[in-house]
């Protein structure tokens, strides 16, 4: 649904358009002008005039998208940042118009203000995302086995895919997800009824009896595993303690400098020493998966 503006809105951003197009169109040479004398001399006189005159560039972007419901206001504004981020880069030197680079930056910024804003949820994230947010409408129009309300088939799902380059998975959840609008979770069921549909979302959390199960299970592991530490040596517990224990654990080297052997010896012993453990462990339980770790 696109947004309506209140009157005084409207004739704000009538008054801002019918400036921008009021302004002069500027020559090739002295626009290069304008934009030396901006970035090499700093003068502000300059970046406003050529900026003044492509506020119309601005404009005609900012009605290109003005069908995804956000405020025509809000574009150009948008739209004007991207302006001046342009102003603030371009390099004449280059031999290209600015109408022709700045373009972009409107552009850009005006959709990753509609990606910010269209949705509470956001929308897009990667650039395959983001060309299919903007493009999968003009797609699914042109693609003539279109049917069920707008819904496509698979073979066009595939056709967008092929020519944005994603893969056929994205288009099924731009899909889904262009097909519906936000909902509140506490707007009611239905007029009659005094439900929420949050009211009707599981909760996912453990219950007060799994917690209370899962302490107890954790504390006998813990038991298990401190009887089974110890069967090992001495040794073979350092290591352990040192290697498996920790968060910051010891390297290989540096208990072998510790314990007066190599490297490669205390590897052997870190293995035997896991196998001990796990051979230990394996006797208190009468399923492996009981242990929920892995030795």
């Amino acid at each position: 649904m696109a947004h309506i503006d209140d009157p005084e809105t409207q004739r704000a951003n009538l008054t801002f358009i019918k400036a921008s197009m009021r302004e002069p169109l500027l020559t090739r040479d002295h626009e290069f002008d304008l934009a030396r004398s901006w970035r090499e001399d700093g003068k502000e006189d300059a970046l406003h005039e050529l900026v003044r005159a492509y506020t119309r560039l601005v404009v005609s972007t900012a009605s290109r998208f003005r069908n995804y419901g956000l405020p025509m206001g809000d574009l150009v504004q948008e739209g004007n940042v991207g302006l001046m981020q342009a102003a603030a880069r371009f390099e004449p030197d280059r031999e290209v118009r600015f109408s022709t680079y700045a373009a972009w930056w409107i552009r850009s910024a005006m959709q990753d203000y509609i990606l910010r804003n269209w949705s509470i949820v956001r929308t897009g994230t990667t650039a395959a995302q983001k060309s299919l947010f903007f493009n999968l409408r003009r797609l699914r129009a042109k693609i003539e086995d279109a049917s069920n309300n707008g819904s496509l088939t698979q073979a066009g799902r595939q056709k967008i895919a092929t020519e944005l380059k994603v893969e056929v998975h994205e288009v099924e959840a731009m899909e889904m997800r262009l097909s519906g609008a936000d909902q509140s979770l506490n707007a009611p069921i239905s007029d009659s009824g005094e439900d929420d549909w949050q009211d009707f979302l599981a909760d996912q959390r453990p219950s007060p009896e799994e917690v209370v199960i899962g302490m107890r299970d954790s504390t006998t592991r813990s038991k298990w595993l401190a009887e089974a530490l110890g069967e090992l040596s001495p040794r073979e517990r350092t290591i352990i303690a040192q290697r498996r224990l920790r968060d910051d654990g010891a390297t290989l080297e540096e208990l072998g400098r510790e314990l007066g052997v190599s490297k490669e010896r205390v590897r052997q012993l870190e293995h035997r020493a896991m196998l001990k453990l796990k051979e230990s462990m394996m006797k208190r339980v009468e399923l492996s998966s009981d242990l929920l770790l892995e030795i």
